[in-house]
């Protein structure tokens, strides 16, 4: 899954591709570097805070033509918003699956919106603040405990959900760095999981770096949960991801 931030605050590469014309270019490289599902977002989610809220309107006009421009380049389209509205105004347009942060427990109307567009769900743990206290594995599975059951309730067929365990989201390095090292627990929820570390800020926990300058260490931890059972990997470098993860099954294929 390649990333489109359609957003002017993205912790990563806020602004650069706000404007639609470099948003859809860019979507085509991400497709071209080997992307199957393309994630087009217009409202930055910022997993450490800071995040500036936009409204539907505003976060639709930012997007829609982006998710209309990037139909024709053959991956699946993936809309990221938290909002029900925008999310039926995407699957409208074509997106195939709904990406929400909030694992169908902050707009009520979500689940409704994936059950009636029969289109796919990527549900995310999430927390309005980290706790280091916490046992953050049972924290994940007791929300994804009440996704699903959320999910049965509007009739989502288990097939069409994906689970999201939310590294940096609501939670602190040492939490990320858990959840990626215990990656294997979450594979017998019933759904499989998607884990979108890429850039992300518990790398620099372990090696001080800027978001830019953290491509060594999507890379590892990418390979980790992707031999540990993650399905879907969530990355801003297809290309090198790609390679990598090619290259480590090919090497294991020579152990056999």
């Amino acid at each position: 899954m390649g990333v489109v931030n359609v957003t002017p605050d993205s912790f990563s590469d806020g602004g650069q591709f706000l404007d639609p014309e470099i948003a859809i270019a860019h979507a085509e490289k991400l497709v071209a570097d080997g992307a199957d599902i393309l994630d087009i977002g217009g409202e930055s989610t910022r997993p450490y805070g800071g995040m500036q809220p936009v409204d539907a309107d505003e976060e639709w006009r930012r997007i829609a033509p982006v998710v209309a421009g990037a139909l024709p380049f053959g991956a699946t389209i993936s809309v990221d918003t938290m909002k029900a509205s925008v999310a039926a105004k995407a699957v409208a347009a074509g997106a195939s699956i709904i990406n929400d942060v909030w694992g169908l427990q902050r707009d009520p109307g979500m689940a409704r919106v994936a059950a009636d567009h029969d289109v796919g769900v990527v549900a995310m743990h999430n927390r309005d603040a980290a706790d280091p206290a916490i046992d953050i594995m049972a924290d994940i599975r007791d929300f994804f405990a009440r996704t699903l059951a959320i999910a049965d309730k509007a009739r989502i067929p288990r097939h069409r959900i994906i689970l999201d365990p939310g590294i940096g989201f609501g939670k602190t390095p040492e939490q990320s760095l858990t959840v990626i090292a215990r990656t294997a627990e979450l594979t017998g929820l019933g759904a499989p999981l998607l884990v979108g570390l890429s850039r992300k800020r518990f790398i620099a926990s372990v090696d001080p770096s800027e978001p830019h300058q953290r491509l060594g260490g999507s890379l590892a931890a990418n390979l980790y949960a992707a031999k540990a059972g993650a399905a879907v990997v969530r990355v801003h470098d297809v290309r090198e991801t790609r390679q990598a993860l090619k290259i480590a099954a090919a090497i294991e294929t020579k152990r056999k």
